[in-house]
């Protein structure tokens, strides 16, 4: 069953094709695919948000009428249809099929309460869901058999804009469904696919709609359905809700529902991914549909376990999501029955020893239930040990049973369309398909300098002007106080050494760090012959009031007439933003407080672009770092003072590296009007971060870990 059903859109015949490319979010990631749409009409193109869906909804019909009589259109339509159906459409021979195992091997089922696909699709809050994003878009290039699961967030997480006092506000924005690729499943009497949430009282039920990756289906749970009552339609409303019982209906509703979702549309999944333990009801309902096949309980617990594959992402108890033992009795007292267990043995799948009164660990319980089990990165693996050494009191530290995989990005999504160019005439046409071999990089050391200087400027141009371009359409929309709009970076400078920080605003993230000394950092910004900038983005969580008043701070900075226009924070950042930061600043800062930065993606995806790191040494800098590629400043982890003494010493590390080392080396200009230096930071940068830090790289290392083990697990 996989009948869908989606807003019908007209296209002649000729570019018929249009529509399924635009439904497979494939054009996502190939720049030919985007330009295609964008030939139709670029204003079109700029309105929707560069949204295909959107735009082909509302397009005059005339210009499609008009594109299929082009030759020079057909031409590139022809070329990209021609690939789109050779990777996507007719799958192919890929890594996968050729390595690990042949292509009707049963999915891999991919659980996330999160993915980062394209700001079109807003069901994600930061780096978890574009990890998750890149993870299915490397899955369809390499040929994984994946089918994804995750959430119809119909509010989305939230928009954000800034008060004149500079206080975070929370706005919501209803998902325009009819105009984004998303389809709805039906059944097979044409009907949308209802789906009961299994043995949960009172019931829950959910209907669904599928976005294409590529080759990866991607199956999104809806409860906003008049068959449930307004308490139960509220449960996907938000990412990340902030109420308790809410928030454990929504992981209830994630992998118990989720589970059913599969089983009801006939996708079976002999092996399981969970991205973070929001989703990990769903080991618990795999063993109940043992139980319910005649197993007991302790071969069904096993069968599950080996056949299961836990990331976790949190390097701080207190990021585990853990539920009262009186709200899961209240949901689960049907359910533990239905696993052959009493109420005391049901609970102590996800008591932590560590404080077992707590109540119900999801990280504990999904680390209990599965054999396959890593951290996020080779620091993260060491912490996460340690975190959770009391789930194995009979080993040492050393030996619980935790590995890493550091993540990675996925290359075609985030490297600039610019770049890419440049890359392809100096690495060869085909380097995407070796990206993560580390000798396709050793030819960015050929290119030359001034080419590759010329290609970083323009993309910082391309930045500034979109800042510009954001700034302008906020004071036309009316409503922001002047002082507002001028924070957002309308003083910038393409000249001068530009910084960019863009963070989720947490505490630990310390984007505060930069701003400690606040009148040597002025007299950094504002000299006169080798000018500084600093451009901040990031949200904060609707509850984090901590995190709100750092980006007050951030935002006060930015006010400052003394500061003189040199600091800038831009509002509602986005996967857009994003792109346009990683590839347009000079330098990428990262002052995490260790060990509390798991991995971080944001640093490798401007280092794939040119972009040194200046950061702290934890996650995946402590890995990356190699001394000529950026530069590393900080304590290291459980050395010296904490607090605000490590917070003062930390900023005057940071200071003394950008007046002695870095601001020196990106002014010292020569005859041709670049550093050669700091082009050769830029150089070792790509070559240091490009094939290690891909996504290619991150799946591979998946696939013959852990899911050939599973597989084989399963072969017997």
């Amino acid at each position: 069953m996989d009948g869908l059903k989606r807003l019908p859109i007209q296209a002649p015949e000729r570019i018929s094709g249009i529509v399924a490319l635009a439904f497979n979010m494939w054009w996502s990631w190939h720049p030919d695919a985007r330009m295609l749409f964008k030939r139709l009409s670029r204003g079109e193109w700029k309105l929707s948000g560069h949204n295909p869906v959107r735009m082909l909804n509302e397009i005059d019909k005339k210009a499609l009428e008009e594109a299929s009589k082009d030759p020079d259109f057909l031409v590139h339509y022809d070329r990209v249809m021609e690939r789109f159906q050779k990777e996507v459409q007719n799958g192919g021979d890929k890594w996968f099929t050729r390595n690990i195992c042949a292509p009707e091997a049963l999915p891999i089922a991919f659980f996330s309460a999160e993915y980062g696909l394209h700001r079109s699709l807003p069901f994600y809050a930061g780096g978890l869901g574009f990890l998750a994003g890149d993870f299915l878009k490397e899955s369809s290039d390499l040929g994984l058999p994946l089918t994804a699961v995750g959430f119809m967030y119909p509010e989305g997480y939230l928009r954000q804009r800034i008060s004149l006092s500079g206080w975070q506000e929370n706005l919501d924005e209803p998902l325009d469904r009819a105009g984004t690729a998303i389809s709805r499943v039906m059944d097979e009497k044409g009907r949308p696919l209802l789906v009961k949430v299994p043995v949960i009282a009172p019931p829950i039920y959910v209907e669904v709609w599928k976005i294409e990756v590529g080759t990866v289906p991607l199956y999104l749970i809806d409860t906003d359905i008049e068959t449930n009552d307004p308490w139960n339609r509220r449960i996907s409303a938000h990412l990340y809700t902030g109420n308790v019982e809410q928030r454990l209906r929504q992981e209830i509703v994630l992998g118990i529902g989720g589970s059913a979702v599969l089983a009801a549309m006939g996708l079976k999944h002999p092996v399981l991914h969970l991205n973070e333990g929001h989703p990990a009801f769903a080991i618990m309902e795999r063993i109940r549909e043992g139980v319910s096949s005649g197993l007991r309980f302790a071969d069904a617990l096993q069968e599950v376990k080996e056949t299961t594959v836990f990331s976790t992402h949190t390097p701080v108890a207190a990021g585990t999501d853990v539920f009262p033992f009186e709200l899961m009795e209240k949901y689960f007292s049907p359910y533990w029955p239905a696993l052959g267990l009493n109420r005391e043995s049901f609970f102590a799948l996800g008591i932590n020893p560590e404080d077992p009164r707590a109540g119900f660990n999801m990280t504990a319980f999904a680390l209990k239930c599965s054999t396959h089990r890593n951290g996020v990165s080779k620091k993260h693996e060491e912490v996460a040990r340690k975190m959770w050494h009391s789930l194995w009191p009979d080993k040492t530290e050393e030996e619980v049973p935790i590995e890493s995989v550091t993540n990675g990005i996925h290359v075609p999504t985030w490297i600039e369309p610019k770049m890419e160019l440049l890359f392809n005439r100096h690495l060869g046409e085909d380097w995407i398909t070796r990206q993560d071999r580390p000798e396709t990089w050793e030819a960015v050391r050929e290119i030359p300098d001034l080419e590759l200087w010329n290609t970083h400027y323009w993309l910082k141009m391309k930045l500034i002007m979109r800042i510009l371009e954001r700034a302008r359409e906020r004071w036309i929309e009316g409503g922001p106080d002047a002082r507002v709009v001028l924070a957002e970076g309308v003083f910038l400078d393409p000249n001068a050494l530009t910084i960019g920080f863009a963070r989720r605003f947490t505490t630990y993230k310390r984007a505060y760090l930069i701003l400690n000394d606040i009148e040597r950092l002025k007299r950094i910004l504002n000299n006169k012959w080798m000018p500084v900038q600093i451009i901040f983005a990031g949200k904060a969580h609707p509850a984090d009031d901590a995190g709100k008043q750092i980006l007050q701070q951030v935002f006060n900075a930015a006010n400052d007439p003394g500061s003189g226009g040199r600091i800038a924070f831009i509002e509602e950042y986005d996967e857009q933003l994003a792109q346009y930061m990683v590839h347009g600043v000079d330098l990428w800062l990262n002052t995490p407080m260790p060990p509390l930065e798991a991995c971080g993606t944001s640093g490798m995806k401007a280092a794939l672009n040119g972009v040194p790191n200046l950061s702290i040494l934890d996650g995946w800098w402590l890995e990356g770092y190699n001394g000529k590629n950026g530069w590393a400043f900080g304590q290291k982890e459980g050395e010296g003072k904490s607090g605000q003494q490590r917070d003062l010493e930390d900023a005057a590390q940071l200071y003394d590296l950008l007046e002695n080392s870095i601001i020196p080396l990106f002014y010292r200009i020569n005859g041709e009007g670049i550093s050669k230096g700091w082009v050769q930071m830029m150089k070792e940068a790509m070559i240091s971060a490009g094939p290690r830090f891909s996504a290619r790289r991150m799946v591979k290392e998946y696939a013959n870990r852990f899911y050939e083990k599973c597989l084989l697990a399963i072969a017997g």
